[in-house]
C-alpha cells in the first residue's frame, strides 16, 4: 500500500496521517537498524561515570540522524538537538549505564563484558541488569523516525543521554553542567523505563508518581566499651542500635497517614570485633523511600527524634546522642503532570490502540534521578513505563513455574521486540502529541 493511499484512508478514518504507517515504519526500522543496534549495547554495557564507548556510539547515531549533537554535557551525556520552526522546546532523556552484575540470563548475546569499576578500582562483568539498552536504542529510533518526518511537527526536539542513574549522579551532573542555560529549558520532559512486570509492548502510565523519592541516611551510635562479662560498666550500642531499629518501623506504621507511602529499611547494622567485647560505636545505613515532601518530613524528622530519644532513655549524655546523617544526594520522587499525563495517555489509546495502554501502579518505591530535570524549576513531565517481558512467561510463572526475574538480578532479560518498538512507538507518539503540526 503506497503512502498517499495510507495518507487518504488516514482522513477518511479521522486520524493522523502518521498513525497508520508509524508501526510500520518502526518495524522496519528495527529490522534494518534498530535490532543490530541493540545486540551491540546489549553485549557491550558501561558502568556509571564511564559510558565512554556508549556515549561515543549514541553521539555518532544521532549525529547522523540529523541532530546537532554535543558531548561531554555532566561528564559522559550526550545532547542532541533538531529545531523544526516555531513550537515547544521538548526533551526526551534515556540513560544508559549498565551495572556491575555478571550475567546468567542464558540469552545467546549475554554479556561477557568487564570493567574496572571507578568506586572499588577492581575489574567487574558489566550488565545491561536494568534494561537501559532498550532506552538508548529506543532513543535512536525516535531520532531516527522524527528527522524523516519533519512535515508531522515543529518545534525544538532535544534528545539527552544520561549518565549514571544506577548512581543517580548523572541527571545532577548535566544540571550542573548548565544544561538548562546552554540548550534551553524545556517545556514538556518526557521519559520511559521498560519494566520486566509489565506484559512486553504494553504501555503503563499513572497519573501520580511512578517512582518514589530517596534518601540515605547514616546513623551513628555512640555508646560506651566494656568487657562483654561485665555490660553494666559501658553502655551497649548493639542494645540501642537493635531498639532504635525497631523502634523505627512505627514511622510508615503509625505516624504516615494510611494512604501515604513511605519505607523505612535499614540495610546495614556494623558494630563489633570479637565475641566479648561491647563496642563503643555501632554504625546502621537505612534508605527512605517518599512520594511526597510531606511524606519525607516526616520520616526523616521521626528518624532523628527517635534516635535521640532512644539515646536519652538509654542514659546517654547530650554530647553522645546517635547522630543522624543525611546524605545530600537525595533523590526527590518522580511525579507526572496529572493532565499532561491523562492527555498522553489519549493519544496512546487512539493511536496504539486502547489494549496496549494499561495502568499498573507500582508495588515498590524503587527511585529514580529524572527528576533533576523537572524541578527547580518546575517542567511539565510524563514519566512511563514499557512493558518487556512476554505473556508467556507471566503465564508459566502463575503456574509455578520460573519466576520473572526482577530488574538488577543477573537473570534479568527483556524481550527487544517489542520492548524497543514500543519504545519507540510511544515516544513519537507523546512528541506528535506535543509537536504536531495544527
Amino acid at each position: 500500500m503506497t503512502k498517499r493511499v495510507l495518507c487518504l484512508l488516514a482522513v477518511i478514518l479521522g486520524m493522523p496521517a502518521y498513525a497508520a504507517e508509524l508501526g510500520d515504519a518502526v518495524q522496519q526500522d528495527y529490522d534494518e537498524h534498530l535490532a543490530d543496534l541493540f545486540d551491540h549495547f546489549h553485549r557491550n554495557p558501561e558502568l556509571s561515570t564511564v559510558e565512554h564507548e556508549t556515549a561515543r556510539r549514541m553521539a555518532m547515531e544521532l549525529s547522523l540522524a540529523g541532530f546537532e549533537v554535543t558531548e561531554g554535557v555532566g561528564g559522559t551525556g550526550v545532547i542532541a538537538m533538531l529545531e523544526n520552526g516555531e513550537g515547544p522546546l521538548v526533551m526526551m532523556r534515556a540513560d544508559m549505564d549498565g551495572l556491575p552484575v555478571e550475567e546468567k540470563s542464558g540469552l545467546p548475546n549475554a554479556s561477557r563484558a568487564k570493567q574496572i569499576d571507578p568506586i572499588t578500582g577492581n575489574e567487574v562483568f558489566t550488565m545491561h541488569a536494568c534494561g537501559h539498552d532498550v532506552h538508548i536504542t529506543s532513543l535512536v529510533g525516535t531520532a531516527r523516525y522524527m528527522a524523516a518526518n519533519k512535515q508531522l511537527w515543529q518545534g525544538t526536539l532535544m534528545l539527552l543521554v544520561q549518565p549514571a542513574e544506577e548512581r543517580v549522579l548523572g541527571a545532577r551532573a548535566m544540571r550542573d553542567d548548565d544544561v538548562w542555560g546552554r540548550f534551553g529549558k524545556p517545556d514538556y520532559a518526557l521519559a520511559f523505563h521498560v519494566n520486566s512486570l509489565d506484559v512486553a509492548g504494553k504501555v503503563n502510565i499513572s497519573d501520580g508518581s511512578p517512582f518514589a523519592g530517596a534518601d540515605t541516611v547514616d546513623i551513628i551510635i555512640h555508646g560506651v566499651g566494656a568487657h562483654g562479662a561485665h555490660p553494666y560498666a559501658g553502655k551497649d550500642p548493639v542494645v540501642l542500635g537493635s531498639q532504635i531499629v525497631l523502634a523505627l518501623q512505627t514511622l510508615v506504621a503509625r505516624e504516615l497517614p494510611p494512604r501515604s507511602p513511605g519505607v523505612v529499611t535499614v540495610g546495614s547494622f556494623h558494630a563489633g570485633t570479637k565475641h566479648n567485647i561491647i563496642s563503643d560505636q555501632a554504625h546502621l545505613q537505612l534508605t527512605v523511600r517518599n512520594t511526597s515532601e510531606e511524606t519525607r518530613t516526616i520520616l526523616l524528622d521521626g528518624i532523628k527524634r527517635i534516635a535521640e530519644n532512644m539515646g536519652r532513655v538509654a542514659g546517654l549524655p547530650e554530647d553522645k546522642l546517635p547522630e543522624v546523617i543525611v546524605s545530600n544526594e537525595s533523590v526527590p520522587p518522580t511525579v507526572n503532570d496529572a493532565e499532561l499525563a491523562r492527555q498522553l495517555r489519549g493519544a496512546w489509546m487512539t493511536e496504539l490502540g486502547e489494549e496496549r495502554v494499561v495502568y499498573n501502579p507500582s508495588k515498590g518505591m524503587g527511585a529514580e534521578d529524572f527528576p533533576f530535570f523537572t524541578v527547580d524549576p518546575d517542567i511539565r513531565s510524563v514519566y512511563w513505563q514499557v512493558g518487556g517481558t512476554p505473556q508467556e512467561d507471566f503465564d508459566r510463572q502463575a503456574a509455578g513455574g520460573e519466576p520473572v526475574p526482577s530488574h538488577h538480578s543477573p537473570l534479568f532479560k527483556i524481550v527487544p521486540e517489542p520492548a524497543v518498538t514500543a519504545g519507540v512507538e510511544s515516544t513519537v507518539v507523546a512528541l506528535l502529541e506535543l509537536m504536531g503540526r495544527n
